[in-house]
């Protein structure tokens, strides 16, 4: 699984990285409304939530599925209005601004992309605002989700221009209660990381830039195709005529673990990455992750953990410890070993094996980190 972003003659300087105000403050909401997925944030999120004003706090329940469990495209309005400059701006007034000039379909299909989720490589289908059906298949899932939502999105589809007006100052309230002072102390850091990995791209390449961003980017040797290791298939392109040739990495100090990638049609694309982690190590890939779980599920192969999470063991010590052959031990270590949870050390002409325990260790934060990504 992993989303892909068509690159195939995109000019080095059509490769952008900029902080944007707009992008980070979704991140920021995410963080209050889902606090157990940013244990790192946690003082920030405590004393934020304790000093938000009750009615900000509940306006910003009405909305909040914008960026509690799938983040809103129109956070990066920039990517999404053609004929703009498709960066972010240098100020969140200023990408409020490019949001407003946003079309209604274009804003609204944004606004409720939860709806979509399984249609967003094909844009997410007719507009709700001119089709029937899909103006009852987003309120059905609305309804799904709760009251709130459903009568949120009533509102929108009925008077989107009144929620928009809604929405951008509930946004503008949002940067005077906390924002603002937020933006100030990080946007430095984020611009100079922006500066840095521009010097990255233009000395050493993308490969190199690409792994600096994230280990879960990859570009292939023909440069041609940038993969982000995600549990979910997606695809873009970052010389859509319709969106405007281009590519942005925007960073985040909010976003980890999610490694957004931006791919809906007509939408310039977009990679929201995060600025390091303290919370946990770099990931691991979605691939090994699946595997190492797959080990671990046989029965067998757990009670052989037990024997190996305690000492070395050879092949022939499991056997008869466990009463089945030489052979069927091979093939469970060989499975533990390609799942890399097998360290292997030769005493003379014996093979001992043990478990890894720091590898086995990191399979709960893996799946942590690979399920949010």
């Amino acid at each position: 699984m992993s989303v892909t972003i068509d690159i195939a003659g995109l000019p080095t300087e059509r490769i952008t990285f900029a902080p944007s105000p707009l992008a980070e403050l979704c991140m920021a909401l995410h963080a209050l409304s889902q606090p157990a997925h940013h244990p790192g944030l946690a003082s920030w999120t405590t004393a934020t939530a304790a000093a938000l004003d009750r009615s900000l706090a509940e306006r910003l329940l009405e909305a909040e599925f914008m960026w509690r469990s799938s983040f809103s495209d129109i956070f990066m309005a920039f990517a999404g209005v053609p004929g703009g400059t498709g960066r972010p701006a240098a100020t969140l007034a200023e990408e409020l601004d490019v949001l407003d000039r946003m079309d209604d379909e274009r804003f609204v299909m944004a606004a409720l992309e939860h709806c979509w989720l399984a249609l967003y490589n094909e844009g997410g289908g007719p507009s709700p605002l001119r089709d029937p059906a899909a103006r009852a298949k987003a309120l059905e899932v609305a309804a799904a989700r709760g009251p709130r939502q459903l009568e949120f999105s009533v509102r929108l589809l009925d008077d989107t221009a009144g929620v928009r007006v809604w929405l951008r100052r509930l946004l503008e309230d949002c940067d005077e209660a906390f924002f603002a002072e937020t933006w100030q102390r990080i946007e430095a850091q984020q611009a100079a990381d922006a500066r840095h990995k521009t010097q990255v791209l233009r000395r050493k390449g993308l490969a190199a830039v690409l792994q600096e961003v994230s280990p879960a980017l990859s570009v292939d040797e023909g440069r041609t195709v940038i993969t982000a290791d995600k549990m979910v298939n997606g695809s873009a392109t970052a010389t859509d005529p319709a969106a405007g040739p281009g590519l942005v990495f925007v960073p985040t100090h909010f976003g980890w673990p999610h490694l957004l990638v931006l791919h809906a049609p007509g939408w310039m694309p977009v990679v929201h990455y995060p600025l390091g982690s303290p919370e946990l190590p770099a990931p691991g890939s979605v691939e090994l992750l699946q595997r190492r779980m797959e080990a671990l599920a046989h029965p067998m192969r757990m009670q052989l953990c037990r024997s190996l999470a305690r000492a070395p063991y050879t092949t022939s010590e499991l056997a008869t410890v466990y009463g089945i052959t030489a052979p069927e031990v091979s093939r469970h270590l060989s499975a533990l070993k390609k799942a890399g949870l097998l360290r292997t050390r030769r005493q003379g002409r014996y093979a001992q094996h043990q478990l890894d325990l720091a590898a086995v260790a990191r399979i709960g934060s893996d799946f942590i980190e690979g399920i949010l990504r």
